[in-house]
């Protein structure tokens, strides 16, 4: 059953890929062969290579409607901009998304592909900066698979994933949910209650004395999934938690987020606002294995929300 749904997954996104990240002269020139072919075959017709095919008004480059295919392409074509840039700035320090060898830029294209593709996909929510931190190590493990089938498919398996992991998280993305129970502000809140219920001394700490509140450093671990917050190989490890989270990914998250608050008590009691921001938003080294057994042996349920920010 699962290499049926795999096999399934990737024909679709390379049927995907054929439809929406074709430039609009190739799209018009598929669109006119296969209209051509269609009338091969009912007329029983050869007309010869110069047979001429007219392109609709809406498929000219030069039209400006909101239908026409050069219409999405040039506004597709600023966000494949904004991708470049921070595919360029991703995990700099790696050979396999950095530099100019064809063995990065391959990668490098991978990425670009997907996160247009979701930006395409996903009209109301875009591409939104740091969705590339989020996708670079699902490309990596499945890129680096030792089975050489699955390797040589990873783009189309990154991207299955790409959109499971989000679709739990991507009402986080969108401003106008901020505030609703889906949103990011409600996430935080959930945060701020889960630290009250295991240390309250801390939460009292943060969100009185020195105000530092779960927005000023959360927002980023909580959307970006903690894959900025963390080496390489300790961003692997983590997500190997919180994918085998039996409660979801979420779930998993929270706690952890929460267990880097109490891994950091001591220090975050002695400072006042402008140390304990810096503290948190450069969370240093730390062991991952106790920071995540910490996480794990946290109490209370993160499904609920009672804390206003």
């Amino acid at each position: 059953m699962w290499e049926n749904e795999l096999t399934e997954n990737r024909q679709k996104y390379a049927k995907l890929k054929e439809e929406l990240l074709l430039s609009p002269s190739a799209y018009t020139r598929v669109r006119a062969d296969a209209m051509i072919s269609a009338e091969l075959s009912r007329e029983g017709d050869v007309a010869g290579p110069l047979k001429r095919q007219g392109i609709s008004h809406g498929d000219h480059p030069l039209s400006v409607g909101q239908a026409s295919a050069w219409d999405h392409y040039f506004k597709h074509t600023e966000i494949a901009e904004q991708i470049d840039r921070d595919l360029q700035r991703t995990h700099s320090d790696m050979k396999f998304f950095s530099g100019e060898s064809s063995f990065s830029k391959k990668n490098r294209e991978a990425m670009r592909n997907i996160l247009l593709l979701f930006a395409k996909l996903n009209p109301a929510i875009c591409y939104v900066q740091g969705m590339n931190e989020v996708l670079a190590p699902i490309l990596y493990v499945f890129s680096t698979d030792t089975d050489e089938q699955n390797a040589l498919n990873a783009e189309a398996d990154s991207f299955s994933c790409f959109v499971r992991l989000l679709s739990d998280s991507v009402d986080h993305f969108c401003q106008q949910l901020d505030n609703s129970p889906v949103g990011i502000l409600s996430t935080l809140s959930r945060l701020a209650k889960l630290l009250k219920e295991n240390d309250e001394e801390l939460w009292k700490h943060l969100e009185f004395t020195t105000q530092v509140k779960p927005q000023f450093y959360a927002f980023r671990w909580i959307t970006l999934l903690l894959s900025q917050e963390f080496n390489f190989p300790s961003i692997l490890r983590i997500w190997d938690s919180l994918l085998s989270n039996p409660f979801g990914v979420q779930d998993m998250l929270l706690r952890i987020c929460c267990a880097m608050l109490l891994c950091m008590k001591s220090r975050l009691l002695r400072g006042d606002f402008a140390a304990n921001l810096r503290l948190l938003q450069h969370y240093p080294d730390i062991n991952i294995e106790h920071l995540l057994q910490v996480a794990q042996d946290l109490s209370a349920d993160t499904s609920s929300c009672s804390l206003s920010l």
